[in-house]
C-alpha cells in the first residue's frame, strides 16, 4: 500500500550526538573555514540511487553551485527519464562547503504544548520538537557546529534539501507524475560529515524543514533514553545496511538496521511504520562505510567513499570492455550474424540489429529471432534452440554506472530477467542483497534498473559463441 510521506516526523537526541544543520552550498573549502579557489575539491563521498542511474560523463557544478555529479546522460540503465536537473539527479557528490553549516544539541526544554509554536518561531534557531502529550512537549535546541557539514535528503524541492529523491519503481526508473503518491518523507534524512580528516560521514533520520525544525508528533515513535534525553523514529523509517568485508570483491551483504533521529542503531520494527521500536544495537554505529545502503522507503541509495571509488572501474574501462567484447565478434549460434553491444552514447531506445539477446535460464546468447515462443507459458517465454530450456528471452545491456560495480572484472554475467550485464562478483553480490520493499518485504533487485531478480540465482553466466572463421 502506498502512503504519503509524512513531513512532520523526525528528531534527534543529545548526548554525544553532535550533528544536524542548515542550508549552504555543497562546495569545498580549505582545512579552515574559508575556501581557497585554487584548491582541489575535498569530497566526502557520493550517493548513487539504485535502479535510477545515469551514464556518467564529466563532473560539473550543479544548478545551485552546491553539488557535483556525472553529467551527459541519456535514458539508459533506468536513469531519470527527465534528465538530471539541479538537485534532482541520480548521483550526488558531497563536497566540503565554504563554511560549516553543522549544528549540535545544546539545550533541552520541557514546555506546555500551546507554547510550542512560539518557542519554534525563530527560523535561525534549529530545534527538534517531541510531542509527548497534548499538554507536554520536549524541545531540543541546536547550536552551530563549526566542525561539521550537513547535507539533507528528501522528497521536498525546498532549498534546504540538497538531494531531491523520488520513488524508484520496481522494474526501473523513477515514479514520476503528480498522481504518483510517495512513501519517501519530504525531509527524509541528513548526513553529517566531519570537515577534518578522516572526513567521517554519519547518517540521521529526518531533516530540518524550512523553519529549521524537526517535529515528532504525538503518534510518532519516541522515547526517553537512559541518560534523560530524547530520541525517535520517522514514520516509514530510514534503514541502513553496511556490507560485510567492505564494498570489494570479498563483500557480502550485511544486516539491515534502522537509524534513529539521533543516529542510534536499532533492529528493524515488526513493520515499517510500527510505533514500537526495535532493540538498540550498541556495538554498531551510524557511520557510513564504502558500500553502505540507505533505504528511504521508496528509494535506496548507495554510499561510496572517495577511496572506494578509486577501486571501482572507470567509464573508460567500461567502454574498453565493451569494445573488447565486440572485437571478439560473438555470433548468433543459429542465425550466424555477428553481435555487438551498442555504444552507451546511443542510449537505451530499442535494440538494434546486432544487439545480443540472452535466454536468462541458460545464458545462451543469440541475435534476435522470432521462433521458440511458448505462449502458453507467457508472451516473453521462449525455448532456447540449443538446450531447450524455456524462459525469458531479453536483450543484453551493459551496466553503465561504474559506482555500482564491486570490481573491474569483465562483463560475464547478466541479471535475470532484465539483462543488464556486469562482472561475475558484482552480479552475485547484488543477487544476494535483499532490498527493502513496502512495509516488511525484501527483494533482490538489479542495481542498474531496479527490476526484481528472478530464478534460482538472480543472474546467469553468459555463453557466447565465437566466430566460425
Amino acid at each position: 500500500m502506498v502512503l504519503e510521506g509524512n513531513p512532520e516526523v523526525g528528531s534527534p537526541r543529545n548526548s554525544d550526538l553532535r550533528h544536524p544543520g542548515s542550508q549552504g552550498s555543497c562546495v569545498l573549502s580549505s582545512p579552515g573555514e574559508d575556501a581557497q579557489p585554487d584548491q582541489e575539491p575535498i569530497k566526502y563521498g557520493e550517493l548513487i540511487v539504485l535502479g535510477c542511474c545515469e551514464e556518467g560523463g564529466e563532473e560539473t557544478e550543479a544548478q545551485r553551485g552546491e553539488v557535483t555529479g556525472p553529467r551527459a546522460h541519456s535514458c539508459y540503465n533506468g536513469c531519470l527519464a527527465s534528465g538530471d536537473k539541479g538537485r534532482r539527479r541520480s548521483r550526488l557528490a558531497l563536497s566540503r562547503r565554504p563554511h560549516a553549516n553543522g549544528v549540535k544539541p545544546d539545550v533541552m526544554h520541557h514546555i506546555s504544548t500551546p507554547l510550542v509554536s512560539k518557542a519554534l518561531s525563530n527560523r535561525g534557531q534549529h530545534s527538534i520538537s517531541y510531542t509527548l502529550s497534548r499538554s507536554h512537549s520536549v524541545i531540543v535546541e541546536y547550536t552551530h557546529d563549526s566542525d561539521t557539514d550537513m547535507f539533507q535528503i528528501g522528497r521536498s524541492t525546498e532549498n534546504m534539501i540538497d538531494f531531491v529523491v523520488t520513488d524508484t519503481s520496481p522494474g526501473g526508473g523513477a515514479a514520476e507524475g503528480p498522481s504518483a503518491q510517495s512513501t519517501i518523507s519530504r525531509y527524509a534524512c541528513r548526513i553529517l560529515c566531519d570537515r577534518r580528516p578522516p572526513y567521517t560521514a554519519r547518517i540521521y533520520a529526518a531533516g530540518f524543514d524550512a523553519s529549521s525544525n524537526i517535529f515528532l508528533g504525538e503518534r510518532a515513535a519516541k522515547w526517553r533514553t537512559p541518560d534523560g534525553l530524547m530520541d525517535g523514529l520517522t514514520t516509514n523509517g530510514v534503514l541502513v545496511m553496511h556490507p560485510a568485508g567492505g564494498f570489494s570483491e570479498d563483500s557480502a551483504p550485511g544486516v539491515w538496521r534502522e537509524i534513529s533521529v539521533c543516529g542510534n542503531v536499532y533492529t528493524l520494527r515488526d513493520s515499517r511504520s510500527a510505533q514500537q521500536r526495535g532493540k538498540l544495537v550498541e556495538n554498531e554505529s551510524n557511520v557510513l562505510q564504502d558500500g553502505s545502503l540507505i533505504d528511504l522507503c521508496g528509494a535506496t541509495l548507495l554510499w561510496r567513499t572517495p577511496a572506494g571509488l578509486l577501486r571501482a572501474p572507470t567509464l573508460k574501462q567500461l567502454e574498453a570492455q565493451r569494445q573488447e567484447a565486440n572485437a571478439a565478434r560473438p555470433q548468433c549460434p543459429v542465425g550466424l550474424s555477428t553481435l555487438a553491444f551498442p555504444s552507451p552514447a546511443r542510449g537505451r531506445t530499442a535494440p538494434d540489429k546486432q544487439q545480443p539477446w540472452v535466454y536468462v535460464r541458460c545464458g545462451h546468447v543469440h541475435g534476435y529471432h522470432g521462433w521458440g515462443c511458448r505462449r502458453e507459458r507467457g508472451p516473453q517465454e521462449r525455448e532456447c534452440p540449443l538446450c531447450r530450456l524455456v524462459g525469458p528471452y531479453v536483450p543484453l545491456w551493459l551496466g553503465q554506472e561504474a559506482g555500482l560495480c564491486l570490481d573491474p572484472g569483465p562483463p560475464s554475467h547478466a541479471f535475470a530477467p532484465c539483462g543488464h550485464v556486469c562482472s561475475e562478483k558484482t552480479a552475485r553480490y547484488w543477487a544476494q542483497t535483499p532490498l527493502p520493499h513496502g512495509t516488511h518485504a525484501f527483494h533482490a533487485a538489479c542495481p542498474f534498473c531496479g527490476a526484481w531478480l528472478t530464478g534460482e540465482h538472480g543472474c546467469v553466466r553468459l555463453i557466447f559463441q565465437g566466430p566460425l572463421d
